[in-house]
């Protein structure tokens, strides 16, 4: 998630100031340097993240949840007074990152996704008790850059993080699975690709380029006693509604559990 929160942002280079990371590989880190971010360390490196730290406005903790509290705990004496740290780890509340840090550091989550790579991504942004408008606007022109942003209470944050931050991966299984079903009707593997990958593209921007509603163009589609009719009923006889229902509610209680671990 992380990479791809930098690569977009590199993508608009000129709309921020300097640009550092840290990484764990050497591949990555030359990868990061390539794409015009002045200083890049790698973790092994000794004070590698307090040293970067120490300089930035806007801290990014682009780590695994259960990572969070310790590298916080790595870098928090070091963190300026008004500096923004922004964490897009799951489940980990601002509460427990702002036992961590100082009071004049201001916490803010952000759920975003991985289609922030292209610049289409959707994110989630939630302020922390001690995070102010300025660092919710800073936080904001950042993740803009990669798409669209929505500022929401925190307690909301893990239902979006169920919808559009895990929203890719459905996205990608419906994709997998309508390719089967191509595959399995005669197509080979590029022809199905094409066919399966353009509708999934041509539907998202007709939708983004209509002031139609889903349903209605859905319906659009569906002409009476019609084949796409038929379709559309062997898939409400799934129930899919409950079925998204409970992925969600699903996503939603591993999000709280990671708050535990």
């Amino acid at each position: 998630m992380s990479g791809a929160i930098l690569t977009g942002i590199v993508q608009q280079r000129e709309k921020f100031g300097s640009l550092a990371a840290t990484t764990r590989s050497e591949e990555s880190a030359a990868k990061i340097a390539s794409e015009a971010v002045e200083a890049v360390a790698l973790v092994a490196e000794p004070e590698a993240n307090r040293r970067l730290a120490a300089e930035a406005d806007v801290v990014v903790l682009g780590v695994k949840p259960y990572q969070i509290v310790e590298l916080l705990r790595e870098i928090s004496d070091v963190l300026r007074p008004g500096t923004i740290v922004v964490s897009v780890a799951a489940g980990i509340a601002t509460a427990v990152m702002e036992a961590e840090v100082s009071a004049d550091v201001a916490v803010v989550r952000v759920m975003p996704n991985t289609p922030s790579h292209v610049g289409l991504g959707v994110a989630g942004i939630a302020a922390g008790s001690g995070a102010g408008q300025d660092a919710v606007d800073v936080t904001r022109s950042i993740f803009e850059v990669v798409g669209t942003v929505l500022v929401i209470d925190e307690s909301q944050i893990d239902a979006l993080s169920s919808i559009s931050g895990s929203g890719p991966a459905y996205v990608f299984l419906f994709i997998e699975q309508w390719t089967r079903v191509a595959l399995g009707l005669g197509f080979d593997k590029s022809q199905a690709a094409a066919m399966v990958q353009g509708t999934f593209r041509g539907a998202s921007e007709l939708l983004a380029a209509s002031d139609a509603d889903p349903a209605e163009l859905r319906r659009r589609v569906t002409s009476p006693k019609g084949t796409t009719e038929q379709a559309l009923a062997v898939l409400q006889e799934a129930e899919l509604d409950a079925v998204f229902r409970r992925a969600a509610d699903a996503a939603i209680a591993r999000a709280k559990e990671l708050a535990t671990e």
